[in-house]
């Protein structure tokens, strides 16, 4: 006799799905009078109350409900068939109809069973997350980690009954935890409806563990106070190692030996830099992969959450006047631009150790290039996107030493960091070229550095000129000035603007380059999440097209191999810079080299 089993799950809005182990609700084979018995003792009240629970559950955190339908058969085997959330309301009026006396042709009517995890009554104790924050009193996860996970609860995007566990090996309460995190929290700018009522909820759920002074016996520690709360019902895991790369593995392997889950996913997040040379970066993915799957690893870098990088594909791919002109026949030159206005990178030990190019070029930078010059992917699924960053990556030119300069901030003022008196670069400007069809001689020219003039961080297209521009008489021998250009900004302001030539209104025949403007504080009314917010939900909902993946990791790496071992070899002497300054002047000297000024809209 054939037996239909029918699941219903909750998974994430965003591609690819989130899925979560809080199960909306379950229809369970029991057949015979045991059926009718129950079905009498819930009656119609029971399956309408479900269904309303399963709503507000809907509505409260923006879920999607997938429900997979299988069929056992005999020995032979089954099959399977997925449908839509749609189904869910057809599917629960039809067996109401069932159990009322409407259809008894069934022999073996399905019964809806109510989960404990989001249908019992106590559910909101119960959680169905849990996230851990490794180094939790650190400064990163005080001031940028904790913040956005509460940003997130604020705003729904967190289960209500998810559990927060703060680890690090300082002696320290639950209340402790507590008092440091709510010392860096604030509610949203344009909505503060119930916050305190939020904070308080918040720091309920959050616990601290001490990790003592072996990272073995703390993983065991928190895996234990973990199953305490979650009690026995089936709940994810996130894990944040907010920790040095050096102690990287000290906690990760412990991590995934001792303080999984075995009733859900698990999922960690590492921080950058990814490594010192390729060899250490290949050493500890090795050990990673012997550890954890590959879609298990997030590696974040929180400067690839903003929206301009977001807006790269967006603007791209849904855009028909844009993608024809993406490629070597119309772009002229494509300029990645990152600086910051302060020096206080460079006070950390992160920073002084593995300076301006394994901490921002290695990343942000490459990843930024990836995802601007990549071939339109098969899907927005995460691994769609990577499979072709990763093209791009692997096609990127290895970097000729001649085509890089280097800066390091002067030390005038005695408030800079030590660091600054070693070869550790503040600054990098290079000129890279990637080997493809699409982008063949097309010059990106990259500048990023620390204590420079202004927060800055644009992409810059610029375009061929006009083949025999009947107007070049009216615009004079400086034909760059002219140049159609299209700037995608995120600081100082978020905009896109478009450099356009125009005719000055009046009786003469005068040329203006002209720019059209899209601020976004002039069209968008919100305030901007911060990027840890965005890449967390990302990690929450199963998205990893902006997490780096091991094949993506090394070809970076390979990008930067020979300026890298030049520098490490003290071959070069970084060029020196006043703070505040626009950077070293050889970095004009390069854009000149490859035919491309430097925009200096400072």
């Amino acid at each position: 006799m054939v037996t239909a089993v029918l699941a219903v799950t909750a998974s994430a809005a965003l591609a690819p799905p989130f899925q979560p182990s809080l199960t909306a609700a379950r229809f369970c084979p029991v057949g015979g009078p045991a059926v009718r018995l129950r079905t009498q003792a819930c009656g119609l009240r029971c399956w309408v109350a479900a269904k309303v629970k399963l709503q507000k559950a809907l509505k409260r955190h923006g879920w999607q409900v997938q429900i997979k339908l299988e069929v056992l058969g005999d020995e032979s085997g089954g099959e399977t068939a997925n449908t839509s959330a749609d189904t869910l309301d057809s599917s629960i009026n039809e067996t109401n109809s069932m159990h009322l006396g409407v259809n008894h042709s069934e022999p073996d009517p399905p019964v809806l069973k109510e989960d404990l995890v989001l249908f019992n009554d106590q559910s909101e104790s119960v959680p169905s997350l849990c996230i851990a924050v490794i180094g939790a009193t650190g400064e990163l996860a005080r001031t940028k980690v904790f913040p956005a996970l509460f940003a997130l609860y604020y705003s729904g995007f967190l289960p209500q009954n998810v559990a927060i566990f703060g680890y690090s090996r300082k002696a320290l309460a639950d209340e402790d935890l507590r008092s440091i995190i709510e010392a860096n929290l604030t509610c949203r700018v344009d909505h503060h409806e119930n916050c305190e009522d939020k904070l308080n909820e918040f720091l309920k759920r959050t616990y601290y563990i001490d990790a003592g002074d072996d990272n073995k016996d703390g993983m065991v520690k928190l895996n234990s106070k973990m199953a305490h709360i979650e009690g026995t019902r089936a709940v994810n895991r996130i894990f944040y190692l907010a920790v040095p790369q050096e102690a990287l593995l000290d906690v990760a392997l412990p991590l995934a030996d001792s303080a999984q889950t075995m009733h859900g996913w698990n999922r960690i997040i590492i921080e950058k830099p990814f490594g010192f040379t390729s060899l250490s970066s290949q050493r500890v993915t090795q050990s990673l992969l012997s550890r954890f799957e590959e879609k298990q690893i997030y590696r974040i870098d929180h400067l690839l959450g903003k929206d301009l990088i977001e807006n790269l594909t967006v603007l791209r791919f849904s855009n028909l006047v844009f993608e024809p002109l993406w490629s070597r026949t119309y772009i002229r030159s494509v300029q990645v631009i990152f600086s910051e206005e302060t020096a206080t990178e460079i006070q950390g030990r992160y920073f002084g150790n593995y300076g301006i190019i394994r901490d921002i070029v290695h990343s942000h930078i490459l990843q930024t290039i990836a995802l601007f010059a990549m071939e339109p992917p098969v899907s927005l699924d995460g691994e769609d996107i990577r499979d072709e960053k990763v093209k791009v990556l692997r096609s990127i030119r290895k970097v000729d030493f001649e085509d890089v300069v280097l800066g390091q901030l002067k030390d005038t003022s005695g408030k800079v960091d030590r660091y600054t008196k070693s070869m550790t670069p503040t600054y990098f400007a290079a000129a890279m070229y990637i080997d493809n069809a699409r982008w063949d001689g097309v010059p990106f020219l990259i500048k990023t550095g620390i204590g420079l003039m202004k927060n800055r961080a644009e992409i810059r297209i610029q375009f061929h000129h006009v083949p025999g521009n009947i107007y070049r008489e009216r615009i004079g021998h400086d034909t760059d000035l002219d140049t159609n250009e299209l700037v995608l900004r995120d600081q100082p302001e978020e905009a896109i603007l478009l450099k356009v030539n125009n005719k000055v209104p009046g009786l003469g025949l005068q040329l203006d380059a002209s720019e059209l403007n899209l601020l976004y504080r002039d069209r968008y009314d919100v305030e901007v999440p911060d990027s840890y917010e965005h890449l967390l939900l990302d990690v929450l909902d199963g998205d990893n097209h902006l997490f780096m993946r091991s094949d993506e990791l090394a070809a970076a790496w390979n990008v930067l191999a020979p300026v890298l071992h030049e520098i490490d070899q003290n071959r070069v002497a970084p060029e020196l810079y006043e703070a505040g300054d626009k950077g070293p002047i050889n970095a004009y000297y390069l854009a000149a080299k490859h035919g491309v000024r430097w925009d200096d809209d400072w």
